[in-house]
């Protein structure tokens, strides 16, 4: 196994370059198969789960659901204050940014999004909990593009670009995080439900962030300060992919389902935006089945 590790990291280093010594020794970062690994195991469980689940009742999880996202919500805030405050007092250049400036600003920014990368793994439970609440509606192929590509995407950003021009995304994606995981926080506790409003809102914002990440991307191509080149093609290519998917998922959500309901309204049930979630009730099924997006 150990050859195996050096010949796969070898391979790495010749694809992607040099790897960043700032991040040796941290969790899960020194060696690729283990996130690749728990990747697989995360696609197992969305194939398995289901199955597993389909003649079981589903779980409540309504006490489990407020802690999970509470801390999601408490950690994306966190990592959203410290790389604002870092790279705005150390001195950061907005346009373009290399990996390269005061050793104590890189450090703190790499340390953030160290957090930022395991989140992503954290995430997975998002999915865990549609499977064990039965909502198999919201297990979609953008949601488990999304949740399976980042992690594995921020293994090689941490040992590639661990600071400079990548603190932006991640920067703008935590400040989402925390209105989204607030939301669905909020949502597990039965009687604060109806008085959410948002839900709709949340995707707006999150189609506003990867618009925002792409301009931000451009203007290092147009400015060039060191920073890789093609690490900045990768994401605004993959940026793009993103905008795709969630554009799709707005326009089949809120725009066909929001004027089909208008023509013909479901006895009893309100014209509401907001469906389901992992933090409402899984045998609702009245409400329309809205998917829930990172």
């Amino acid at each position: 196994m150990e050859t195996f590790n050096h010949k796969l990291n070898t391979y790495i280093e010749s694809w992607m370059g040099p790897r960043d010594q700032r991040v040796r020794g941290m969790l899960l970062l020194d060696n690729y198969p283990t996130t690749f690994a728990l990747t697989v195991m995360y696609l197992l469980i969305v194939w398995m789960g289901p199955k597993y689940m389909k003649h079981r009742q589903p779980y409540s999880c309504r006490a489990l659901l407020v802690f999970y996202n509470l801390g999601l919500t408490l950690l994306s805030f966190y990592m959203f204050y410290e790389l604002v405050t870092a790279v705005w007092y150390g001195g950061y250049n907005f346009y373009c940014q290399n990996t390269h400036s005061a050793p104590e600003v890189d450090n703190k920014v790499i340390n953030v999004l160290w957090w930022y990368y395991f989140s992503k793994l954290i995430e997975f439970m998002d999915t865990f909990f549609f499977i064990l609440r039965k909502n198999n509606h919201q297990i979609t192929f953008l949601h488990i593009y999304h949740h399976a590509s980042m992690l594995n995407i921020w293994w090689f950003v941490m040992n590639s670009i661990p600071c400079g021009h990548s603190f932006f995304g991640a920067s703008l994606n935590s400040f989402v995080h925390v209105v989204m995981y607030s939301y669905y926080g909020l949502s597990a506790i039965p009687a604060i439900r109806p008085y959410l409003w948002w839900k709709k809102y949340i995707t707006q914002l999150q189609l506003i962030q990867f618009f925002l990440t792409v301009s931000h991307t451009v203007l290092a191509v147009i400015w060039p300060c060191g920073f890789p080149i093609g690490w900045l093609y990768f994401q605004i290519s993959y940026m793009f992919t993103l905008i795709i998917l969630f554009l799709n998922f707005y326009i089949q959500t809120y725009k066909k389902r929001g004027g089909s309901q208008r023509k013909h309204p479901q006895n009893g049930s309100p014209l509401s935006a907001n469906g389901h979630a992992n933090g409402t009730p899984s045998t609702d099924l009245t409400a329309p089945k809205k998917l829930r997006m990172d």
